[in-house]
């Protein structure tokens, strides 16, 4: 059974491994390593301690609330599939593409839902956002063009500019544009809330 998670525990188990990120990349982006007689750069030693954290705090948001969503679910996996390419081939650009891989997928899969007639975006969040049935597949088309193009600026980022640029998009820019983009749906939350329904 599912049980309630104290908040702030559970934005440390989220957001803790990107912060942890960050500033380990801060600090060592600059270094080397040598490790078997292989030289890895700060990012990779980054990269290859963000995987079990990663895999640790989703271990422990399961634990403590007794759910994991299939989105982190899912990022868990390809965090674990394309970080893990990176360390292994010692090749940064995996790791970079991951974020591509996961917006790519989810907008896929609401994409094959609305083939279907379904909005499974609804099964994610139904909990968190009360909306009519057209006001979620509206959500749902938007929420899936959102995605694609934010795997398409991911790639325009990291193939186009410079590490520290793609860092700080990662860390800054996908959080800010996802809060910025659900603030811009007000309206339809507003027009299609269930309590509304006999007015419409």
């Amino acid at each position: 059974m599912a049980e309630r998670i104290n908040p702030v525990v559970k934005a440390v188990l989220e957001w803790g491994p990107i912060a942890a990120f960050f500033l380990g990349y801060v600090k060592l982006k600059d270094e080397t390593f040598t490790v078997a007689g292989t030289d890895y750069q700060g990012f990779i030693i980054v990269t290859a301690a963000f995987i079990p954290l990663m895999v640790i705090c989703t271990g422990l948001l399961w634990w403590l609330s007794g759910k994991l969503s299939k989105m982190q679910v899912a990022t868990v996996v390809l965090v674990v599939v394309f970080g893990g390419l990176s360390v292994w081939l010692n090749d940064d650009r995996f790791f970079k593409m991951k974020p591509t891989m996961i917006y790519l997928l989810f907008g896929v899969l609401l994409g094959i839902g609305l083939l279907r007639g379904q909005s499974w975006l609804r099964l994610v969040l139904e909990e968190a956002i009360p909306l009519q049935d057209a006001g979620w597949m509206i959500l749902t088309r938007r929420v899936m063009a959102f995605f694609f193009a934010l795997a398409i600026a991911n790639e325009a980022v990291w193939r186009l500019m410079s590490t520290d640029a793609w860092v700080n998009f990662k860390t800054f820019g996908l959080p800010v544009a996802i809060f910025v983009f659900f603030m811009t749906q007000s309206g339809l939350f507003k027009r299609y809330n269930p309590e509304r329904k006999d007015e419409a």
